[in-house]
This record gives C-alpha cells, sequence and structure tokens, in this order.
C-alpha cells in the first residue's frame, strides 16, 4: 500500500473546494491499495466519468462515483496494480466524450502516448544528512553558484532520438557538478510534457516526471546522490500556464475549468486563479515535489505573466481590469504570496526563486510585510545591462559604462540571483562567448572577465550549462553539448578557469556571507570610465569581535590597455595576495599576474587611507586578499 494514501474524508473535500489543501495527490489520483487501486478525480459539472485502462480492456466498464455535489469522483478498480495504463472518460453536459489523462498522475508514457500509468511513489531515501542539514541552514549567507541544466542536452548518447536515463545522469552529471565547485543545480522543467523543442515549459503532467529519461524513482535517485555529494537541487515549477493538448487540462470538463485565457505570446492557456480547486492544485503540485522529490527548491517561470492580467497583450480592446481598474491580476497575487507562505512554514530550509523582470516592488519581501514572499528574485535588470555592455566593442565601453555601475543603485532592493541563464543563448542572441568583441584571444578573455565580474558582484549565482566550456554555438535542446571543444586548448584551460573561480567563490566568504548590504560591498572606484575599469571591494561579516570579516580586493579592466603600476585605494594596510586572475597563462591569457603578495602604503587613493599598485591585465580581473598573517613574500 503507498504510504502516501490519504484517506477521501469530508474535511479533505472541504479543505480542496476552498483552496487549502496542500497535500491533494495524497488523495486524488490513482493510489494503490490492497486488491487495486483507488482513483479519485475532479470533474465538476459533468454527467459521469468512467476510468479505462490495462485491467478492465479499455472498456470504460469501471464507473466512478460523484460525491454529492462536490465534484469529485472516485471509485475502486479490483486487480488494477501499479505499471497499468489508464484514462478518464469524461461525459459532459452536452453529452461530449472525452479521454483525459489523470491531472494527478504520477507518472505518464512516453511521448506521443498520452496514457497516465498507476505508480508506486514510495521511494527509500538515503539523504538524511542533507535533509537534516538543510532545516537550519541561512541561505542568504551561504554561497549559491547554480548550474542551470537541460537533461535532455546535457549529454546525449550516440543514437539521435535516445536520451541518458536520471540512473545514467547520476554517474555523470553528479561528480562533474561536484568537481566544477557549483553548490546547486537547477533543472528545466523535468514535468511530463509532450513537445522535446518546448525545453519543458508546455506542461501536461504536472505530477509526473518526463518519461523520457526514465520513472519516478529514477529522478528520486539523481535527486538523492546530488544530496550525498552536498549538491542542492532546484527545479523549474510552472504555474503561469499550461500546454493546450487535448488530453491535458484543456476543457477538462467541456468547458474552461483549469484556465482562463489563452496565452497571447506562448499560445499556452492561463491557469483559473480564481478558482479554489485549481489553487489546490497547484499548490498541493509545489509540495509534491518539495515532499515526495525532496527538492530543495522551486524557480518559478513566468512570474511576470502571472501578475499583470494584460501581459503580451497589445490590443486595446481584448484588455482585462480587476475591480479597482487596474492592470494586476489580484487572484494571481494572492496565490503567490500564500504559495510562498506555505513553503516558508512547512519545508524547512526550500527556497524559492522568482523569474520577473518589472520593477514589481517587494518580490522577496514577506507576504505579512505586503511583499509576494519569494525568497530570491533574478535580477533581470543586472543580466540585461552586463550583456549589453559585455558585447559593445572596446572604442564605445566608456560611453556604456553606467551599464555596469546602475544595478548598484538597486541591488539591495531585493535578495537577487544572477543569472546568465538558458534564455540568453537562444532565438539568435549567440552564446556568451559569440556577445564577444574582438578576435577569439580577446573574446575568451571577455568571457572570462564576465565570469569573474558575475562572481564578484553582490548576489547568488546562475549559469547555464555550456558557460563553462566556452561554446560558441547557441545552445539547441536537440543535440548535447560540444563536449569535443574541450580537445582544444583554450577551451580545456577556460573550463579550468571557470572550475578554479567556482571554488574561489565557494572557500572565501567575503564573496557571499552578505550579499545584501553595504557592509558586504564598497566601491573604490565606480567612476574611471576613461581607462574603463571597476574597482571595489568584498567583505565578509565577522564572527567575532577578532575577525575583522575577510577582505578582497576585486580589480576589473574592460578595456584593452594594460596597467604595470595601477594604483588602488584599500581600506587598511598589510599586504594583500592575488588568489586569482583571469590573465593566467594556465586559463589561456597572456601572464599579467601579480606573483608576489602587495604591500599597501600609506598613500589615500580613491577615499582610501591606504592603496596599493598591481598589475592590470588587459580584458581581464584580479582578487586580492588582504593576508592578516603574512608568511613572508
Amino acid at each position: 500500500m503507498s504510504n502516501i494514501r490519504e484517506k477521501l474524508t469530508n474535511e479533505l473535500l472541504y479543505l480542496y473546494n476552498t483552496g487549502k489543501l496542500h497535500h491533494a495527490y495524497r488523495t486524488f489520483g490513482a493510489h494503490i491499495g490492497d486488491g487495486g487501486v483507488q482513483f479519485t478525480l475532479w470533474a465538476p459539472d459533468v454527467k459521469s466519468v468512467r476510468v479505462t485502462g490495462d485491467f478492465n480492456g479499455w472498456d470504460a466498464s469501471a464507473v466512478m462515483e460523484h460525491i454529492g455535489d462536490t465534484g469529485v469522483w472516485t471509485c475502486f478498480v479490483p486487480g488494477a496494480k501499479a505499471g497499468d495504463h489508464y484514462k478518464y472518460e469524461i461525459e459532459t453536459a452536452k453529452g461530449e466524450r472525452l479521454s483525459k489523462a489523470d491531472p494527478f498522475a504520477f507518472m505518464s508514457v512516453k511521448r506521443p502516448g498520452t496514457d497516465s500509468i498507476v505508480t508506486e511513489l514510495w521511494y527509500e531515501w538515503h539523504d538524511d544528512e542533507w535533509m537534516k542539514a538543510r532545516e537550519s541552514k541561512n541561505n542568504f549567507t551561504s554561497p549559491m553558484n547554480i548550474y542551470e541544466c537541460h537533461l535532455g542536452s546535457w549529454k546525449r548518447p550516440g543514437e539521435k532520438e535516445a536520451f541518458y536515463s536520471y540512473r545514467e545522469l547520476a554517474d555523470m552529471l553528479v561528480p562533474y557538478v561536484k568537481e566544477m565547485g557549483y553548490t546547486h543545480v537547477e533543472f528545466l522543467p523535468v514535468m511530463e510534457h509532450p513537445l522535446d523543442a518546448s525545453w519543458g515549459y508546455q506542461v501536461t503532467g504536472f505530477y509526473a516526471p518526463t518519461s523520457r529519461y526514465g520513472s519516478a524513482h529514477g529522478l528520486k535517485y539523481l535527486i538523492e546522490t546530488f544530496h550525498k555529494e552536498g549538491i542542492g537541487v532546484i527545479l523549474d515549477w510552472v504555474p503561469g500556464h499550461f500546454c493546450p493538448d487535448d488530453h491535458g487540462l484543456r476543457d477538462f470538463n467541456g468547458d474552461k475549468l483549469y484556465e482562463s485565457i489563452v496565452h497571447p505570446d506562448w499560445g499556452t492557456y492561463k491557469f483559473d486563479f480564481s478558482r479554489p480547486q485549481v489553487r489546490s492544485f497547484l499548490l498541493s503540485n509545489a509540495m509534491y515535489w518539495l515532499d515526495e522529490y525532496h527538492a530543495d527548491g522551486l524557480r518559478v517561470d513566468g512570474v511576470t505573466s502571472m501578475l499583470y492580467l494584460n501581459f503580451g497583450i497589445s490590443d486595446k480592446s481584448k484588455m482585462r481590469f480587476n475591480k479597482y481598474g487596474g492592470e494586476t491580476d489580484l487572484e494571481a497575487v494572492e496565490f503567490l504570496k500564500e504559495f510562498n507562505y506555505m513553503i516558508g512554514n512547512e519545508i524547512k530550509g526550500a527556497i524559492t526563486v522568482a523569474e520577473e523582470s518589472t520593477a514589481w516592488p517587494m518580490v522577496t519581501q514577506p507576504p505579512s510585510n505586503g511583499g509576494l514572499g519569494f525568497h530570491f528574485k533574478w535580477n533581470m535588470g543586472w543580466m540585461n545591462d552586463t550583456l549589453e555592455y559585455m558585447s559593445t566593442d572596446f572604442p564605445w565601453r566608456e560611453g556604456a559604462h553606467n551599464k555596469l555601475t546602475f544595478s548598484m543603485t538597486y541591488a539591495y532592493s531585493e535578495n537577487y540571483v544572477l543569472p546568465l541563464s538558458h534564455d540568453e543563448v537562444v532565438h539568435g542572441k549567440k552564446s556568451l562567448i559569440g556577445r564577444m568583441p574582438g578576435d577569439i584571444w580577446r573574446q575568451f578573455a571577455g568571457t572570462r572577465l564576465l565570469a569573474m565580474y558575475q562572481m564578484t558582484f553582490p548576489g547568488k549565482k546562475l549559469n547555464f550549462m555550456g558557460h563553462e566550456i566556452a561554446q560558441f554555438i547557441e545552445w539547441r535542446e536537440y543535440e548535447g553539448l560540444e563536449w569535443f571543444l574541450l580537445g582544444y586548448e583554450n577551451h580545456e584551460k577556460h573550463q579550468k578557469f571557470i572550475k578554479d573561480l567556482n571554488h574561489i567563490y565557494t572557500g572565501h566568504p567575503a564573496l557571499w556571507s552578505d550579499d545584501n548590504s553595504w557592509e558586504g560591498f564598497k566601491w573604490i572606484d565606480p567612476d574611471d570610465r576613461r581607462q574603463k575599469v571597476l574597482t571595489y571591494y568584498r567583505r565578509a561579516r565577522s564572527t567575532s569581535k577578532d575577525d575583522p570579516g575577510e577582505l578582497l580586493i576585486c580589480a576589473l579592466n574592460m578595456g584593452v590597455e594594460a596597467f604595470d603600476e595601477f594604483e588602488i585605494g584599500v581600506p587598511e594596510p598589510g599586504y594583500y595576495k592575488e588568489i586569482i586572475n583571469s590573465d593566467n597563462v594556465k586559463y589561456a591569457g597572456s601572464g599579467r599576474v601579480n606573483t608576489r603578495q602587495v604591500r599597501a602604503r600609506k598613500k589615500p587613493r580613491h577615499g582610501m587611507p591606504y592603496s596599493i599598485r598591481i598589475k592590470m591585465p588587459v580584458v581581464g580581473a584580479a582578487i586580492f586578499q588582504k593576508n592578516y598573517k603574512r608568511k613572508g613574500h
């Protein structure tokens, strides 16, 4: 018997129909019992519902019972078992007959099939140490360096249509992410979807991990394997819209049930957040992935499209307005607040991340303070400004200098993740290295410089797969990354640089322990636009009166002029040691590095009482650590 099954009670029915049931998957769907399977479905205002499947020869003989006026149908089918395929046959109020997959199906058949599969969810987890430690972890003062990954195209077997399984990926992807020094992975949606080319964002099976890569147990094994290596797992979650395929949620009872309108940009349906049962469905879905799959967080896709009633609508005659005359989707806002409040109270240590691209205020403030309640928000402004600057040819960078500095004016208005995501390397935008101006050498140097800027700037980090090997072509979901590039010296050295930089990031608290205040970051000189240089320092939180907190000096040269004695103001006397330089020859640089520790002189500079002189690489950056216990040159 399934260990998650809960008996259908009047209390659960009430909670579901009022939008307050957070674990609906324990009751709805197909649950294995003694000698058969209990099927439960919400389908209001229909004449009848039957279950068809392998267990009855697909003859629709299993008639479901309608429970009062709740819209909920249920029946027990003797002889049904794990592995059986099934669907619901719904007779609508108009007499139409619909064949629908189970909205709560825990597995689906591999595309192009659309059947649901009776699945045992129980799994013997072996990640207790990780889960217990997660409960007390402070994610805001801990390092977070996320490797964003599409499981179907990270690596591919030789066969064109084949994919590696979840279990095979556990053997390949986990050790790679561990070795490279990432703290988290983020999977593009693993929920069932019909089209490979959709990347997973057009979901049909919200409770079913895609069968492309194997079973539900396989995905749990993959997540468990990451946890054993100390790596967190974030899942992309898509409550903003769903796929219009006939077997899915669209017109589920012959009319609009789960949906409100067609999304004007994506051709998908937006959920109807005013309907309490839809809220129960989605809130339970969030809990399902966090509870049943031990996910450590959910990155919520397309939050902007949820917040605004007229997102993507340009025809004024089709615009909608709320009861106050505004364009805010009031029901969606309340849903997001409830979603974040629920997770904050019920899943200790889990995080939520918003993909939100407007100036909507207080996305990461608690609902009790009027915020949406997310833990983190993607900093889309930083991303757009940074990539625009780094794409600018060198003679014109002086005029674009504010693109590098403007984001600090709002850096602490939210808890930010700095994203260089999959969206930035598709649809003709070019790969990251492909955006860089200059010859091949400068393109590699610019890509290393971009990584240094991201890793030293306040905020958690996210990079899409392929960035670490400097892949020139855009991401293509239908094939694996170009791993053969590592047979070329420049790409091999670039990967080594990213690996070393990742470990520098996790190993130095100044880069992550205080990401949300001016105590952790201070400009040294933000205005050197003529020389195209940025200097600032990062400081770690002090842990005791005897610990001043680690101090790192960050110097970035965005131009093509080299400097052998570049003066930088520093706040303290003593010696400063270079801990990484993007121009090191081992990273395919020119070798303009600082091999000896640099002594600070009592010469004021940039408003600081002391200064140091360093070699500054062309299109490169260096980080210097204050040495509080100098042992000599």
